[in-house]
């Protein structure tokens, strides 16, 4: 684990056919790719003779699938998002999961994502169409080495064309939040499935577990309701609507865009949470308040991850953002006098997600991460976030990828 690295700065400064490949085998990529399709389903993946550009590529369909979400097989950042081409691979994304390797969905309907984007595997990046040189709905995919299009693998496995094949991207996404009534925040993860379901980590007991949201919903936890407790929430990313769980019921708001990035917070400090959005294209928050009045807030770069948290302990809700690739936080806290200050924390290696909580209940939020490879939460434990001196406690939780 890298020490810290702290820097303060005011901010003002086509139908398939089956055909059998007669090709020799060829590696495995580096990147661990699953089904480009949500935890659970089953689809069929062909190749023809004339299959442009390699018979390596695969042209995917099910029944009835046009408008079905299509997701990341693995994580990465997106290097196209063409939402208007009519011609050869019509709207397209392409994904860069580093080390000379990419993949491409094409002929979508819909693209949900921006160039610079960073998307975590089995997020969704558009939807099945017939845009394009197609005569009928389907996903074209390619994974790509170098450029050159290579037969495709899952799960460790060489896919075998002409299959139907049932996705296992199924993939944990780390949470925290106050979920049970202490101060100390609670470890989550979210649980991609069919029917998807919110992990909660207790000492000493199972998990409690709360179902809700779908496979490509984005979770999301605030105090909705002001009662000192985090409730769920998700936001399907096709609709630009979040779904928030209250013990009265359920409501929904219709905002931002598709392709943001969910967040919550207390912006006014009065207990209770809104909702907002993080806009990667825009590389700015679009914050919502209970009276639907919205706040913009630049901040960071497409390709980095929101993040929020009371980072001055204040009681409002701060904002901040992650960058993946160097595993650095930055936060944005404004004083008392109304003057905007960012500062800068390195913490965890790169790959990581970021998790955010009041680790150590003094009504402070720190900082964290998650190591997909071995579901291991790391706690950065300090007085203030910023502190140099501070302490990292691990936890193992979740479903490692």
């Amino acid at each position: 684990m890298r020490l810290p690295l702290l820097t303060v700065l005011p901010a003002a400064l086509l139908a398939p056919a089956l055909v059998v490949l007669a090709t020799p085998a060829h590696a495995a990529p580096g990147a661990d790719h699953e089904m480009p399709f949500p935890c659970g389903q089953e689809w069929t993946g062909t190749t023809r003779s004339n299959h442009s550009p390699s018979t390596r590529s695969i042209d995917w369909n099910r029944a009835d699938d046009v408008d079905d979400p299509v997701v990341a097989s693995a994580p990465g950042t997106v290097t196209t998002a063409n939402a208007t081409s009519t011609k050869g691979y019509g709207h397209y994304v392409v994904v860069d999961h580093g080390g000379g390797e990419s993949t491409l969905y094409a002929h979508l309907n819909a693209v949900t994502v921006a160039v610079g984007q960073r998307l975590d595997q089995a997020a969704q990046l558009g939807t099945v169409g017939s845009t394009g040189n197609s005569t009928g709905a389907h996903l074209h995919y390619e994974q790509r080495a170098s450029g050159s299009v290579q037969t495709a693998w899952f799960g460790g496995a060489e896919f075998v064309y002409g299959s139907t094949q049932r996705s296992t991207n199924c993939v944990d996404v780390p949470l925290a939040a106050n979920m049970i009534g202490g101060a100390p925040a609670e470890l989550v993860v979210y649980r991609r499935e069919a029917r998807s379901q919110f992990q909660v980590l207790r000492p000493g007991k199972a998990p409690k577990v709360r179902r809700f949201g779908t496979a490509t919903d984005e979770p999301v936890l605030g105090d909705w309701d002001g009662n000192g407790v985090a409730n769920i929430g998700v936001f399907t990313p096709a609709t630009a609507t979040f779904a928030l769980k209250l013990a009265s019921g359920r409501t929904r708001i219709a905002f931002g865009a598709a392709g943001d990035q969910p967040v919550a917070g207390d912006w006014d400090g009065d207990g209770r949470y809104e909702v907002g959005v993080r806009r990667p294209g825009e590389a700015a928050f679009h914050l919502r308040a209970a009276d639907g009045s919205t706040t913009s807030v630049p901040l960071g770069a497409s390709s980095e991850l929101a993040v929020t948290g009371d980072w001055d302990g204040d009681g409002r809700t701060d904002l901040g953002t992650f960058d993946q690739s160097t595993a650095t936080f930055t936060l944005r806290r404004v004083d008392a006098e109304g003057v905007v200050w960012t500062a800068q924390v390195q913490f965890g290696e790169p790959g990581d997600l970021p998790v955010t909580g009041d680790w150590d209940g003094n009504r402070v939020t720190d900082v964290g991460v998650w190591d997909p490879a071995t579901a291991t939460f790391s706690e950065r434990r300090a007085a203030q976030p910023t502190a140099a001196r501070a302490t990292t406690a691990r936890t193992v939780f979740g479903r490692p990828r």
